[in-house]
């Protein structure tokens, strides 16, 4: 899976906490993690579950899109330095973009090689599938690895939105309330993501789907 822009999201965490006020251990303690994961996560060290990106969003009053979404670049990151050296050299550069206008239309069509790529802890990997300004929605292709997990912990999550999947290959384990499901390939799933749920890969090959969470704005 190849992607033309991996989103610096740690400075962007730290960006918004800082905006708002909030401690770094402020921030950790409300979402129950120690603070040194949040400074590891802030500083790219380290990258976070699916459940603590959700409860990072969700205590800072922002979206998972808007992690996403083109801001003035952060001093010092890979994006700022990035957009310098095509001012420099005065041609087109894919991160250079990316720092460009918040209300940047990614689409209609986005190949595999336009894909905004998120490596995130326990196995998981979303890929941004496109985005209409304005639209307050994730459009991603989800992959969880053998043995991943939306959280590393083991706990549930909620966050804002509903919640639309469909997975394409593999077998993914949704733990919804007290249900539990085994999604197959061809299988879909739809609920408030409001929920408590959790997934996670128990099989030896990839899970591999289409996710689309509407609503996703605190």
């Amino acid at each position: 899976m190849s992607s033309a822009v991996v989103p610096p999201v740690g400075a962007r965490i730290r960006q918004a906490r800082l905006e708002r006020g909030t401690s770094l251990r402020a921030l950790a303690r409300e979402i129950g993690v120690s603070a040194s994961l949040v400074s590891q996560i802030e500083t790219g060290k380290s990258q976070p579950s699916v459940s603590t990106l959700y409860a990072i969003t969700t205590t800072l009053g922002i979206s998972v899109e808007s992690l996403f979404d083109a801001r003035d670049p952060v001093p010092g990151t890979a994006q700022e330095a990035a957009r310098e050296a095509a001012r420099e050299a005065a041609v087109p550069h894919a991160l250079a973009a990316f720092a460009g206008d918040p209300g940047r239309r990614i689409g209609p069509l986005v190949g595999p090689g336009g894909r905004e790529r998120l490596e995130l802890d326990s196995g998981v990997v979303w890929e941004r599938l496109g985005r209409v300004p304005g639209a307050e929605a994730d459009f991603l292709l989800v992959t969880y690895r053998p043995g991943g997990s939306s959280s590393g912990s083991g706990g549930l999550m909620r966050h804002a939105g509903t919640e639309y999947g469909h997975l394409t290959s593999g077998e993914l384990v949704l733990t919804l309330g007290f249900e539990e499901y085994t999604l197959r390939a061809g299988d879909s799933v739809c609920f408030e993501s409001t929920t408590p749920h959790r997934y996670r890969n128990d099989g030896e090959v990839p899970a591999v789907g289409v996710w689309f969470v509407s609503g996703d704005v605190q």
